[in-house]
């Protein structure tokens, strides 16, 4: 597919989008105007919003039928092999991860996942990957099982109870 064809696949699906968005809210007699004494009506964002895309995308189709863009003109590879491959190894590692997760838990599936892409992806430094690799985990333990006091899955009973022992250590500092 060339750059050319691209824009205006989605400048047609945004297009359609559009339309099914709008018709969403007009069809679930969603106010789309000024609602006296209230306001604006509970549509009228999401319809003017839509219209407005639907206008952008028609301009994108005018402007891809006259040629008038670099993208419009251009018959390019939109997507070369190697970001292709770039996209599929990705998409294989946050698989990877997600089926880990139920096994070791988020937090060592993600230590995985970050190993993989920063040293082997990205071709980082051993420094670097590590600490990215140990410092990402423990940010994210801090803000979800810390500060917001909501648990991530933690996988196997195994994995679970090491975080059983950080968080006995963690309750006999703060109290």
């Amino acid at each position: 597919m060339s750059v050319r064809t691209a824009e205006l696949f989605m400048a047609i699906a945004m297009f359609l989008a559009s339309l099914g968005l709008m018709w969403t809210v007009y069809a679930d007699d969603l106010a789309i105007g000024w609602v006296a004494g209230r306001g604006p009506g509970s549509g009228m964002w999401p319809f003017w919003l839509s219209f407005g895309m639907a206008g952008a995308s028609v301009w994108t189709l005018v402007r891809w039928y006259n040629g008038v863009t670099p993208e419009s003109r251009s018959d390019d590879p939109y997507i070369d092999p190697e970001t292709v491959f770039l996209v599929g190894v990705t998409v294989a590692a946050i698989f990877f991860l997600l089926l880990l997760t139920n096994i070791i838990g988020l937090y060592f599936s993600m230590m995985l996942f970050l190993l993989f892409y920063v040293k082997f992806i990205g071709k980082h430094s051993w420094p670097l990957t590590a600490s990215v690799m140990l410092g990402m985990p423990v940010a994210t333990y801090m803000l979800f099982e810390v500060a917001l006091n909501k648990y991530l899955p933690r996988g196997l009973p195994f994995f679970e109870s090491i975080f059983l022992h950080i968080d006995d250590f963690r309750y006999s500092l703060m109290y």
